[in-house]
């Protein structure tokens, strides 16, 4: 084990097969500035298909462990040889993506590491060597401003929080192999199958213009007036997650982390809060207008413009504007 502490800022990478999801060039792009401030270079661990090294071109040192065990997510074996890469490279900082991974993976981490854990977190800065941490709380209703105390730290970061730009640079990073830890082939855990999306279904990722509900719906029988809005306009209809965990929309209407990341010219949200969750998903669109009764939802935090008027007042006007 490597008891010295380096200065490197380093980057779990997320991949499926050889795609490389677009979060984890969002973190090595705020990784490259964060190890420019402390005096390191910026590394990305990578579990699993070894040769998706040479699509990670924004680092510096891609720490590869390949087995079996890792072809796939798998949070017993990834959190094992991350462990192990951690025990041997030692990082000032860890950062992940605030998602499916991340989100199982922090804590557990925090504790078999000893580091400290700030999750849910849209801005990362170093000041005076110092690791300061902005995280949403409260369903983004709060900004807390933390530090992150001791010699190194784990960050789970909120998709979209960072330019993915940042993180793709045309160089050759250097590519460090770590025996894999034992332990992988001993696990309590196995992926038995793996479901892919349902085909056939609307690609709401390609619309220009998306009419977009949340809870504020309050039952599948009003999901009608919000129907028709969408037929009016001749676009998808698409859902914050409480929506397509009630069953009112398949899972591929859903836009957020744990959905679909969209950008449309326009998105229209009616009754949806604005967790980060779903905030993540959608933050990126041209044009966002919100309605949402709860003057201080967060949703008005990214929305360009919106009103507090219900939705089962407003939407049928809607409607009957656009038919004229």
């Amino acid at each position: 084990m490597n008891d010295e502490v380096s200065s490197n800022v380093m980057v779990l990478a997320e991949h499926t097969g050889m795609q490389v999801s677009e979060g984890t060039y969002e973190l090595i792009g705020k990784a490259r500035e964060l190890a420019s401030a402390l005096g390191g270079v910026t590394e990305v661990v990578l579990l699993g298909r070894r040769a998706v090294a040479a699509r990670l071109d924004g680092a510096d040192i891609v720490v590869s462990v390949e087995h079996p065990a890792l072809e796939e997510y798998l949070p017993e074996a990834y959190e094992q040889a991350l462990l192990e890469v951690l025990a041997q490279r030692s990082p000032r900082l860890l950062l992940m993506s605030n998602a499916t991974i991340g989100l199982d993976l922090g804590a557990a981490l925090s504790v078999r590491w000893d580091a400290p854990l700030a999750g849910y977190v849209s801005a990362l800065e170093i000041d005076g060597g110092a690791v300061m941490a902005t995280a949403k709380i409260l369903g983004g209703k709060v900004l807390a401003e933390v530090e992150l105390p001791g010699e190194r730290g784990i960050v789970t970061v909120l998709g979209g929080a960072f330019s993915a730009a940042a993180g793709q640079l045309a160089s050759t990073p250097e590519v460090v192999d770590v025996t894999p830890p034992a332990g992988l082939d001993a696990l309590r855990m196995s992926l038995r199958q793996v479901f892919e999306a349902d085909g056939g279904d609307v690609d709401i990722s390609s619309a220009d213009m998306l009419v977009s509900v949340g809870r504020g719906i309050e039952s599948q029988d009003n999901m009608e007036i919000v129907l028709e809005l969408a037929g009016a306009l001749g676009v998808p209809l698409s859902a914050s997650r409480p929506v397509v965990d009630a069953g009112w929309l398949p899972k591929t209407r859903q836009v957020g982390q744990s959905g679909l990341k969209v950008k449309p010219k326009v998105y229209l949200a009616f009754g949806i809060s604005g967790a980060p969750e779903h905030l993540e998903g959608m933050r990126n669109a041209e044009l966002i207008i919100a309605c949402n009764t709860d003057p201080g939802a967060p949703i008005f935090g990214v929305a360009h413009c919106g009103t507090t008027v219900d939705l089962f007042d407003l939407v049928p006007e809607l409607v009957d504007k656009i038919r004229g």
